[in-house]
């Protein structure tokens, strides 16, 4: 299976991906990475790796549907099945979901349905949560809303920041998110409604 992650910055996650498919707990192949970001770092990551790289200014497009339609035509090429954010700062239009539903996911720093946005971390800190942890789940038209795969739990202590916090949740997201590849690729997922069950 060929798999296309999506990136516009450090790319810790994808490194992870990138580990586990190397060591054969992922049974695909990272055929692309995805940038809107020429300067992302995760850019030398996939280089580093060998891995072929796409990266494309939004700026020169009329629309997010025209960015998305570029990115679909050399997805199609390189026969994408699944389509994974990683850290990825762009909203998907409709028209990308539609042509890859329930082929696309993304990893979130909270445990949905809290927190969504760009700021989980801070965000749970700031309402005083004891409780947060990184969220893996199918990509729909609404903001970090598609049904979950994967969440881990873990405690927030007194005297966290949101650095500490935040270092905390990527270890366990870098742990959730190659289970939650492995088991689509392994055709273990299944969407019941808004439940995902294994297989």
């Amino acid at each position: 299976m060929n798999i296309a992650v999506f990136c516009s910055g450090n790319g810790s996650n994808l490194q992870s991906i990138i580990g586990k498919v190397a060591d054969g707990y992922i049974k695909a192949k990272v055929a692309v990475v995805v940038s809107d970001d020429s300067a992302a770092f995760a850019l030398k990551r996939a280089k580093k790796a060998g891995i072929e790289t796409l990266v494309l200014n939004p700026k020169d497009f009329s629309s997010r549907e025209a960015f998305d339609r570029e990115i679909i035509k050399a997805l199609r090429k390189k026969k994408i099945a699944l389509v994974v954010l990683a850290g990825y700062m762009r909203i998907l239009s409709d028209h990308f979901i539609k042509e890859y539903r329930n082929r696309i996911i993304n990893i979130h720093p909270s445990l949905l349905p809290s927190f969504k946005g760009t700021h989980g971390v801070r965000d749970a800190l700031e309402y005083g949560v004891k409780v947060t942890g990184p969220t893996v789940h199918f990509v729909d038209e609404k903001l970090d809303h598609g049904p979950i795969i994967l969440q881990k739990a873990i405690d927030v202590k007194d005297d966290d920041t949101e650095e500490s916090l935040l270092e905390r949740v990527h270890r366990e997201e870098h742990k959730i998110y190659p289970e939650a590849i492995r088991l689509f690729v392994e055709g273990k997922l299944k969407i019941k409604k808004r439940r995902v069950v294994r297989k």
